[in-house]
């Protein structure tokens, strides 16, 4: 810590977004970046706390009072190496963790200011693939071959690990495309899919293997692997089953997510399948990141307006007492999707869709409701009757996931990820992999 003092003179500053009419014409990344003299004087801001509760925090670990000072001092590329022992995939979470790192720093909590771990983390590898520092590795082999089904964070991070332990690794993925949640579930404009390109090139230089279209029955796994990790995520969407629920223009999430994600991959849909917001009133279901997701996308696409509901209460500003530190903090979050043009709205169940007469949405009826303490930690959901109707030709349902179920596996197979725990973050599933593959060579290497 070159400078202990430097919390006190030094203000946080986050490199903000481009400007709203700049990019909501297009799909390019939002977040901007600060210069090399600006980052290492964010960096400089971290205390070195005799507890590091960021790192504490982190769910892979990471060391932020190391590579901050190394950063702050210009060391890039030691910052780089401290980062990577830790983290598969900095260019990831620097884009789209929601840096549970910050959310425990000392600053954060004494003084609401924390230091910009997430940022210095997405421009440390950044100077890293510009300077050349990341390059491909080759690893002796140990003769043994594992199989990874699934290709987002949790499969990537596994396959990854077991390569750089000798494995030869084959990774099968259902889509045309690498990346899973990565490539079709996260939007361009808050993470690019040349980044995740760049990634998997590499990893295919150091020797593994990947096989898109390649949809694997988990009960009857393909032959010739001694061992398999099942990384396939959470694929179905929580529905919503009211009445209307078959009217066209109602779609889950994923749905337009996705086929944005690939229209803008060059690829080309029919007029039946075509999903557009254009011209639509657009209504979200659900109040989390997807739904903020759908919002971003919508105003691309040229949505005439859009209104988020979510049927929980709307959380206060800055700090909740319900949820004091080390709980995750149920504050109001406003991304910069909602910055972009959206009414947001809470305490909002949906009653039933209204269609016109050839079977097309055109509105919503939705009921507000009251959330009644029952128990110190509990709140039971009350309709008050009070009744409205949005009108809305395009609805999205995101609602959150499912946990999967799987059939009776082998013993040398894993289950990875989200596909265990439910829907979770990239970083939690980055760092499922990299346990995975401790224990799946732990298994291996008993066995021989």
């Amino acid at each position: 810590m070159g400078n202990p003092k430097a919390f006190l003179d030094i203000p946080r500053q986050e490199a903000g977004y481009r400007p709203i009419h700049e990019r909501i014409a297009d799909f390019s990344e939002v977040e901007q970046t600060l210069n090399s003299s600006e980052r290492k004087l964010q960096a400089s801001r971290c205390m070195d706390c005799g507890v590091p509760f960021c790192h504490w925090a982190c769910p892979l670990g990471n060391r932020p009072p190391e590579f901050q000072d190394a950063l702050s001092h210009s060391r890039w590329r030691e910052a780089y190496e401290i980062l990577i022992r830790t983290n598969d995939f900095p260019e990831f979470t620097g884009r789209v963790c929601p840096a549970l790192c910050e959310k425990s720093c000392v600053l954060k909590l004494s003084i609401d200011s924390p230091v910009t771990i997430r940022e210095n983390e997405a421009a440390i590898i950044e100077a890293a693939f510009r300077e050349g520092y990341v390059v491909a590795k080759k690893y002796a082999r140990n003769g043994l071959k594992v199989a990874v089904i699934g290709s987002g964070p949790a499969g990537l991070a596994t396959a990854n690990q077991l390569n750089r332990l000798g494995y030869e690794v084959t990774v099968f993925e259902k889509d045309e495309y690498i990346g899973g949640l990565l490539r079709f579930g996260i939007p361009n404009f808050k993470l690019h899919k040349a980044i995740i390109d760049r990634r998997v090139k590499i990893m295919e230089s150091e020797g593994i293997c990947f096989k898109v279209k390649s949809n694997i029955d988990l009960e009857h796994l393909p032959e010739g692997f001694a061992a398999y990790a099942i990384c396939t995520g959470t694929p179905e969407a929580r529905n919503l089953e009211v009445p209307g629920r078959e009217l066209r223009g109602i779609h889950f999430a994923m749905e337009i997510l996705a086929q944005q994600n690939r229209l803008l991959a060059g690829q080309k849909f029919g007029d039946e399948e075509f999903i557009t917001a254009k011209d639509k009133k657009v209504l979200v279901i659900g109040g989390g990141d997807t739904g903020s997701d759908c919002i971003g996308t919508v105003n691309r696409q040229g949505a005439v307006g859009v209104c988020q509901i979510e049927i929980m209460p709307q959380p206060p500003v800055g700090y909740n007492p319900l949820t004091p530190w080390p709980q995750w903090p149920n504050v109001l979050k406003t991304s910069s999707s909602h910055e972009e043009g959206c009414i947001r709205r809470w305490n909002l169940a949906t009653n039933r869709f209204l269609g016109t007469e050839d079977g097309r949405v055109c509105g919503v009826e939705v009921e507000e409701v009251e959330w009644i303490s029952v128990s110190e930690n509990r709140k039971q959901m009350s309709l008050t009757g009070k009744k409205e109707i949005i009108e809305a030709d395009l609805v999205l349902l995101a609602m959150g996931f499912l946990k999967p179920q799987f059939p009776q596996l082998p013993q040398n197979v894993w289950i990875v990820g989200d596909a265990a725990t439910g829907p979770s973050l990239v970083v939690k599933c980055i760092a499922a992999g990299r346990k995975a593959a401790k224990e799946i060579d732990a298994m291996l290497q008993s066995n021989n």
